[in-house]
């Protein structure tokens, strides 16, 4: 029988220190990027947030907490934070159900379906702005493609301002979205699919189990981790859209479409008020810690209870 050597504490500690050096040379430039790019910028706007600075010049009028009393009465503010809400709670509900239904009908047709997979993956490589400047031509209500095509199938009545209409705009913007980052979910279910022992399902098969059976029963089960996850993935990048509404709708019309980044955008290069779009920066951060942190905590209460 081989013998096992077990090290004890005091060896432990000697590897530890003699490979340290080596593990702090190669994480310091990523700590001090993060540093400098993630964490003095976050800092310097809850210092802004507390001021009054047009962004010209270094004088910096301290205020106490005006924004944050301000920010609590701002109608905008709170429309543009329901907004972010719906786009979050929406994009969940259909990012997530899409991009798995895409993984698992690829995942059974193997290479046949090869070519889909990559028209499917296409939106992902296009760039936010491009794909705004896309579909705002698409939803032009004179000449755009989608007026178009709804005239010459007979269904003028349902042609529409999408971007124009207050109550259309969110959902127009939600759809493109949409039709972005289903792809990157896809790819992640189609990756957490591939980790399933095919084991599994010859031993299902074997025991009469359907295609339908072995996915509720089996599948979805062992994707929780992975569907938890995305949820959170989908509800931070939600809380942070900026350049794909800001270029298709700006905002407008009348807030329909406005988001917490688009407005804190417009109070610090806009208005050249850089304190009270810092005050809407930071709740905007502590909007997504907060909400991220509560979707992990239910996330895992269900599952554990699963």
């Amino acid at each position: 029988m081989a013998s096992v050597t077990v090290s004890s504490p005091a060896a432990r500690r000697r590897r530890v220190n003699e490979y340290a050096p080596t593990a702090i040379l190669f994480l310091a430039p990523t700590v001090i990027l993060l540093l400098v790019f993630v964490a003095w910028p976050i800092l310097e706007s809850l210092r802004l947030s507390f001021t009054h600075w047009t962004g010209l010049g270094k004088s910096q009028t301290y205020v106490g907490l005006s924004n944050w009393a301000r920010l609590l009465q701002d109608g905008v503010f709170w429309q543009a934070l329901g907004n972010n809400l719906v786009i979050a709670g929406l994009s969940i509900a259909v990012q997530l159900p899409v991009a798995l239904g895409l993984a698992v009908l690829l995942d059974r047709g193997g290479r046949r379906l090869r070519l889909f997979k990559l028209a499917y993956f296409m939106p992902l490589l296009v760039s936010s702005v491009a794909i705004g400047f896309l579909f705002k031509y698409i939803y032009d209500p004179n000449f755009g493609l989608l007026n178009a095509v709804l005239n010459s199938v007979g269904l003028k009545a349902l042609a529409k301002s999408w971007l124009g209409d207050p109550a259309l705009a969110l959902y127009a913007v939600l759809a493109v979205i949409c039709w972005q980052f289903i792809p990157f979910y896809m790819l992640v279910f189609q990756a957490a699919l591939a980790a399933i022992p095919s084991e599994l399902h010859d031993a299902a098969t074997i025991d009469g189990a359907s295609d339908n059976q072995f996915f509720w029963r089996i599948t979805l089960p062992m994707l929780r981790g992975t569907i938890r996850t995305s949820a959170v993935l989908s509800l931070i990048g939600s809380l942070r859209y900026f350049d794909l509404i800001y270029v298709l709708t700006g905002g407008g019309p009348s807030g329909s479409t406005e988001l917490m980044a688009t407005y804190m955008y417009k109070q610090a290069f806009a208005s050249f008020n850089f304190g009270y779009g810092s005050t809407v920066a930071v709740a905007l951060i502590l909007m997504v810690l907060v909400i991220s942190g509560l979707v992990l905590l239910l996330t895992r209460r269900f599952q554990t209870e699963v």
